[in-house]
């Protein structure tokens, strides 16, 4: 299992990126995968997530990014992608990809938070930097 994030970058405040992760070793089309950042002297913290059941895909984010991050997936060409918007300066930090290959993790949002247990592979990072 592989992942490779790439597409960060400097970016003005109120500007926009999309971040590509490109897998491999792994039928994406049947796990969920998905986003976490990590700011400079923060912890890492989940952003946003695309899950997969027998039937259809669900999009979850957290608080800080929902309405401006959108998270997509390419089951053809085995990427997945973050669409970002409306940068604010606390959303510089190294964004990685990661996928629950084991299928046993889970999505939840709990005490105002969400998050996501269960990521098993993580990809290298890609810094964005929002910075006017």
């Amino acid at each position: 299992v592989q992942l490779q994030a790439s597409g960060g970058g400097l970016v003005q405040p109120g500007g926009s990126l999309r971040l590509s992760c490109a897998t491999s070793g792994f039928s994406l089309d049947e796990y969920d995968i998905g986003w976490f950042r990590q700011a400079p002297g923060k912890e890492r913290e989940f952003v946003a997530v695309i899950t997969w059941s027998d039937t259809d895909y669900g999009a979850y984010y957290a608080d800080s990014v929902k309405d401006r991050f959108t998270i997509s997936r390419d089951n053809t060409k085995n990427m997945v992608y973050l669409q970002m918007n409306n940068f604010t300066p606390s959303d510089t930090a190294v964004y990685y990809c990661a996928v629950d290959s084991s299928g046993s993790g889970s999505y939840y949002y709990r005490a105002g938070s969400a998050d996501y247990d269960g990521m098993d592979y993580w990809g290298k990072g890609t810094q964005v930097t929002v910075s006017s």
